[in-house]
């Protein structure tokens, strides 16, 4: 269900990202002068900067988050966050039906198995531990850094490449290298890198997205077994997968045609 808000209402937005998209949306409100804020959750040492005000770091929960609402007097909240920041999610959902404040989710479309791929679909991440093969393998966790200490206790048998945006983990060299990156990845240079570490398995979480794609079509090239992550459930609300409907959402015609053309 798509609710377009009308223009009734000047928007004040809350904006909670961590993806691409809600980077492209935060460009589009500063352009169209909207009063918005950037909300980052801080799990990255070096967020990209936005051109909105910005604020870095949890709310307290969804008592924390409603208390926000209100003092900032918040009219909109658009859902932006990465599709496995599912606990944010449920909080904004819960806070905004307690308030009263308009939510909707940005959320790109989840990718889908192609042919030629090799892929083994898990629900979470206890699942893909538990999948991970018996015999030693080669394995690109491309997981980001939170859930990394499951895989390698699980294990140690393996060599794991590792790639993560701020630098921290460590690995024996026996046991693998990290790779200190930021995305996004052309498939050349997923493909290069995993051709070169010789990876017979990938372990991913399905985002979504241009992005992170590469690396799936790097697998597919070389004949890797795929671990898929499946997203986590989300609450009910409604949904848009472009920009384009976000500022329709908003009542800003113009500046989602500007977005389209």
């Amino acid at each position: 269900m798509i609710v377009n808000q009308g223009s009734a209402i000047t928007p004040r937005v809350l904006l909670l990202g961590g993806t691409s998209e809600a980077s492209e949306l935060a460009r589009a409100l500063a352009a169209a002068k909207v009063a918005a804020v950037f909300s980052y959750a801080g799990r990255t040492a070096q967020p990209l900067p936005q051109p909105l005000p910005t604020r870095v770091g949890g709310f307290g929960g969804v008592v924390g988050l409603c208390e926000y609402l209100r003092s900032q007097r918040i009219t909109h909240v658009i859902d932006a966050t990465h599709p496995f920041a599912a606990q944010m999610s449920w909080h904004a959902a819960q806070a905004c039906a307690a308030t009263g404040v308009a939510l909707l989710a940005l959320q790109r479309p989840a990718w889908t198995r192609q042919a030629h791929d090799r892929w083994q679909s898990v629900p979470d991440i206890a699942a893909a531990v538990a999948a991970l093969p018996r015999e030693p393998a080669r394995i690109f966790l491309a997981i980001g850094r939170q859930h990394i200490q499951p895989f390698l206790e699980a294990g140690p048998h393996h060599w794991w490449l590792l790639r993560v945006v701020d630098a921290g983990p460590t690995l024996p060299a026996r046991q693998g290298v990290v790779v200190v990156a930021r995305g996004p990845f052309t498939v050349e240079d997923d493909y290069a890198l995993m051709r070169g570490h010789g990876i017979t398995h990938l372990v991913a979480k399905n985002a979504g997205g241009s992005g992170g794609y590469a690396k799936l079509e790097a697998a597919r090239r070389l004949g890797c077994r795929v671990i898929m992550i499946e997203r986590p459930p989300q609450p009910d609300r409604p949904v848009v997968e472009t920009v384009a409907g976000a500022l329709h959402w908003l009542g800003l015609t113009e500046a989602a045609h500007a977005v389209v053309t």
